[in-house]
């Protein structure tokens, strides 16, 4: 049976669209990055490992993977927990705690960092405080923490939120009308039926989490070989000239895009096999 065309437009029409959408997928994404791999191996192998094998590098690569580790998991436990209290629940405040889900992305990451400043700072609100007690927050892992936390708060949620909404509720209301508790429902029931949709919200966020610059560059104090990530690292080395150093570390912030599309074409394509099949 053939498939008749949901559009009306001549066949040139079409080719000068995929054209356009080719030739601007290739200058803006495809040549970039092309162009970040030819510089990090432009002097070869030797100085490529060297420039990751580098003390700050290693320790901006160590720091990145700690502010993701922690962040992501407990961005985690939100998103899954605020989008089943919305789309579970009807409750006053429903439309106010979704505005503030979506805070974060109306928000410049660098304002989100001087408000950091301002609450934990040396001359913050809770400034003088914390340095009473000797907590330092600002400038120490604990702000870059809760400044990557910030930026991807959204992620998983608003990813958990529609999918959830489209399921409804009648599979845990016959659930628990057979006798089952809350936390059987939910690893029973909701789980099995999220969960693509959470590992990819997740797959955002922690891509997210390890490529964020502007919150952290604020809290970070980029303090070479103690708080700059591998971002902030990127930006010091180009600073300095370093070119064959600053795109070799950046490389491994693209080779972590690369594995992230990937993964998350996988799961598109499990999804919709798993559509097909209930079909």
């Amino acid at each position: 049976m053939r498939h008749r065309s949901a559009t009306t437009e001549s066949p040139w029409v079409r080719r000068l669209l995929i054209g356009v959408a080719v030739f601007i997928i290739s200058v803006f994404l495809l040549l970039p990055l092309a162009a970040v791999f030819a510089e990090a191996f432009r002097k070869g192998w030797e100085i490529f490992l060297a420039s990751l094998h580098e003390e700050a590098a290693l320790s901006a690569i160590k720091l990145t993977l700690i502010a993701a580790g922690i962040s992501v998991p407990l961005n985690t436990l939100f998103g899954v927990s605020a989008a089943w209290l919305i789309t579970k629940f009807r409750f006053r405040g429903r439309s106010f705690l979704l505005a503030l889900i979506d805070l974060p992305f109306a928000v410049s990451p660098v304002i989100a960092g001087l408000v950091w400043v301002l609450l934990f700072g040396a001359k913050g609100w809770l400034g003088p405080w914390l340095e009473q007690h000797d907590i330092r927050i600002i400038f120490a892992l604990p702000g870059i923490v809760i400044a990557t936390m910030f930026v991807t708060f959204p992620f998983v949620a608003r990813e958990l939120i529609p999918l959830m909404e489209t399921q409804g509720s009648d599979q845990e209301e016959a659930a628990i009308i057979l006798g089952a508790r809350g936390w059987q429902v939910f690893f029973r029931v909701t789980l099995p039926n999220i969960k693509w949709g959470l590992l990819y919200g997740v797959l955002l966020c922690n891509a997210r989490a390890m490529g964020e610059f502007g919150a952290v560059s604020v809290v970070s104090g980029h303090i070479r070989g103690e708080t700059n990530t591998l971002p902030l690292h990127v930006e010091v080395l180009y600073n300095e000239y370093q070119f064959s150093a600053a795109f070799a570390c950046a490389t491994l912030l693209a080779f972590l895009a690369l594995v992230t599309l990937g993964i998350k074409s996988a799961v598109e394509h499990l999804t919709g096999h798993q559509s097909s099949n209930h079909q």
